[in-house]
């Protein structure tokens, strides 16, 4: 068990940085001081006592991430309530099941969510406030009388006469050992669970942020990933709010453009990003610029070469903003011709692992140990790691890890429990893969998602599709096995597409050969693609930005 209480860590932090800017909203130009933040919580806690709520009542939030989204987070938190933020991408009958199935008992929405759920079904909900400025959509009417007979403006002077100081702020620290986040996954199994996780859980977590030092008293960060998820909530959230860092909210993740603006505007000291975000800026952007003939010529000459390198890696970290200690990439699989490509300019990046279950960080290595198609190293002193049911050739079995970031389990939910955590502790992570001596581990692929041929061979689509990604006029695909055969199916850059002409079927359909004829010499014999099927619109994802792969496989 972590010896520092995870709530204290704010208390003390919120005290340290009184005076210091905490959250901004990007596009509203709204800020707030970490005092003012305290105020905020402070008067949401006097409405959570008019409303009865007690430690270790779960209190829902949908909506936009903004300051008032963190301000309620953190509001839940330090109350002694377990918080369930909840993606905005679900649809409104999974949100109405989550907020039910969570028992929660105060909901927080933004308008919009408001009025596409069904109050009347609600059946635990006390009250629910407004994202925009905390009014008060509805009170249940058993709660009804006490709560407008309250006036939080009065009882917050009462108990606070000459303002709220650094020196009255105090937090109700939930032990450790108790749940205060309940996260539900919206993983592409299509079956969204509730991930129990504790205050250790969280804050091994931060702390581990803690030790990387790259976040401080007044050091900036732009929050773009979604704060429903553990990889945005806990380091686009939780990490730098505890060092005193100024967030800057941008609500979502937003198109490459407006993206690129926000990061020379807020210029934050730490990026943490999806492979998509990368990927697209690498395909959109770079590779045109590589594939100019005089850059191809250049790159042939020896030294030359290294200056054309050194003069994209100045643009690239300049359009990040310029004054990031460096980036770290997680939440899926990075295509391994773009990791491959940010080596080799020695752009600052590294590439993490984690899942929801672990609040979520796996393993970590820092840009300068970083070893290619690796994930990093398991966390030292926090988390081990084993491979079960090696394959003696390969070497290569489900990844295993234990240790303080491993959930508590899944909410009401033994079996699904059972099955992922062993009686020793283990959480059986569904992916597969191996390590090597230092605990550095590589991903081959989700149990799940690989394929074993009737020779025995196994696949791992995932390998396939980085290779067939980088091939001209393709967006993203899938490999599948349809009867005995493995198919591609493909989005095709209809983008990339126009800008060539080449947007007949026939041509695309040329094009496609091509690709498949150039892939199937890349890859074993028995990985070969036999056909191609062509899909109009892109795949559907979840929130972190994966394909949701069991809508494609039958």
């Amino acid at each position: 068990m972590i010896q520092e209480n995870f709530i204290e860590l704010y208390e003390k932090a919120f005290k340290e940085n009184w005076e210091r800017p905490a959250l901004s909203d990007y596009f509203k130009k709204e800020t707030f001081t970490y005092s003012q933040l305290s105020e905020q919580i402070i008067r949401l806690h006097i409405k959570f006592e008019t409303l009865d709520v007690q430690k270790g009542d779960k209190i829902a939030l949908i909506g936009r991430a903004s300051p008032r989204w963190g301000t309620a987070f953190m509001a839940a938190i330090t109350y002694g309530a377990v918080i369930v933020p909840i993606l905005q991408d679900f649809n409104a009958n999974d949100v109405q099941h989550i907020i039910n199935h969570s028992d929660s008992v105060v909901l927080f929405a933004g308008e919009h969510f408001y009025e596409i759920l069904d109050q009347d079904n609600l059946t635990n909900i006390r009250a629910t406030f407004s994202l925009d400025d905390f009014s008060t959509y509805f009170v249940d009417e058993l709660y009804h009388k006490r709560y407008h007979d309250c006036d939080a403006e009065k009882t917050f002077s009462m108990r606070y006469p000459n303002g709220l100081k650094p020196e009255n702020l105090e937090f109700y620290h939930t032990p450790n050992s108790e749940m205060v986040l309940l996260n539900y996954t919206s993983g592409t199994t299509g079956f969204s669970k509730g991930v129990m996780l504790s205050g250790n859980n969280l804050a091994g977590n931060v702390l581990f942020g803690r030790h990387l030092g790259v976040h401080f008293p007044g050091s900036r960060a732009l929050a773009f990933l979604p704060l429903a998820h553990a990889y945005g909530c806990a380091f686009d959230f939780l990490y730098p709010l505890m060092s005193g860092t100024h967030v800057t909210m941008l609500g979502k993740i937003p198109a490459p453009k407006v993206l690129m603006a926000a990061l020379a505007e807020v210029k934050p000291n730490m990026i943490f990003t999806v492979p998509l975000i990368i990927e697209k800026i690498y395909k959109k952007q770079l590779l045109p610029m590589l594939q100019k003939q005089t850059t191809k010529f250049a790159l042939k000459v020896p030294l030359l070469d290294n200056g054309i390198y050194s003069i994209i890696r100045k643009k690239l970290i300049e359009a990040f903003g310029g004054e990031f200690n460096h980036v770290i990439i997680g939440g899926a699989a990075l295509n391994r011709d773009v990791e491959e490509f940010l080596m080799k300019i020695k752009f600052p990046f590294t590439v993490g692992y984690g899942m929801t279950e672990c609040g979520p960080l796996i393993s970590y290595a820092w840009p300068q140990e970083f070893k290619s198609a690796s994930c990093g190293k398991i966390l030292p002193d926090i988390m081990e790691v084993k491979i079960a049911d090696r394959e003696t050739l390969s070497g290569v079995g489900e990844i295993c890890v234990r240790g303080e970031n491993v959930m508590m389990g899944y909410y009401k939910n033994e079996e699904a429990t059972r099955a992922v955590l062993d009686e020793e502790g283990w959480l059986h992570t569904g992916d597969m893969g191996s390590t090597a001596d230092d605990e550095t581990i590589y991903i081959r692929g989700r149990s799940k998602t690989m394929i074993l041929r009737s020779n025995g061979q196994n696949i791992y689509p995932e390998e396939i599709e980085s290779k067939l990604n980088n091939m001209p006029c393709i967006m993203e695909s899938l490999v599948v096995e349809r009867e005995g055969k493995l198919i591609a199916l493909i989005y095709p850059d209809y983008d990339g597409l126009d800008n060539i002409g080449a947007r007949d079927h026939k041509v695309l359909k040329e094009i496609m050969k091509a690709n498949i004829a150039e892939l199937n010499k890349l890859v074993a014999p028995y990985e070969q693609i036999s056909d191609v099927v062509l899909y109009p619109d892109e795949f559907e994802k979840t929130p972190k930005r994966s394909i949701k792969r069991y809508l494609y496989t039958t």
